[in-house]
């Protein structure tokens, strides 16, 4: 079982964050998946990949490498410490391209059932990112 979770989680980041293959969702998800961490958008699979696409719009160059992985066997679930890379070529969060090369962190919680992911927790360093973008002077 570890070992299977291990690698769901593995090809959900290779596939999703850094090759944005939106198409990834459809093969990985379950179909009642469930995002716990949506923002503005559906907590589906559909709001999922318009998320996804949206941020490889705003960040073509998107690269997200795994630096951990925990693994709760007994709970089916995988938890991912990554490190980003991307360059701010679309608006973001109302602000106009910058063409700044920027790195950020995150961590991500996936529950897998049945070799599908069924929930997703995420978080990022969202004012880290905001300082590197110029949004805010922390």
């Amino acid at each position: 079982m570890r070992k299977e979770l291990r690698a769901i989680a593995l090809r959900w980041m290779v596939e999703i964050w850094q090759e944005g293959k939106v198409g990834a969702v459809d093969e990985l998800h379950a179909p009642d998946f469930i995002d716990h961490s949506p923002g503005s958008r559906n907590s589906d699979n559909e709001g999922f990949k318009s998320g996804v696409r949206d941020h490889y719009k705003t960040f073509p160059d998107f690269y997200a490498a795994t630096e951990e992985l925990a693994i709760d066997e007994a709970a089916g679930k995988v938890t991912i410490l990554w490190a980003a890379t991307g360059t701010q070529v679309g608006e973001y969060l109302g602000v106009p391209p910058s063409g700044r090369r920027i790195a950020f962190r995150g961590i991500e919680i996936l529950r897998i059932e049945n070799d599908k992911i069924v929930e997703r927790w995420g978080e990022w360093d969202g004012m880290d990112l905001l300082v590197k973008l110029g949004l805010w002077k922390g």
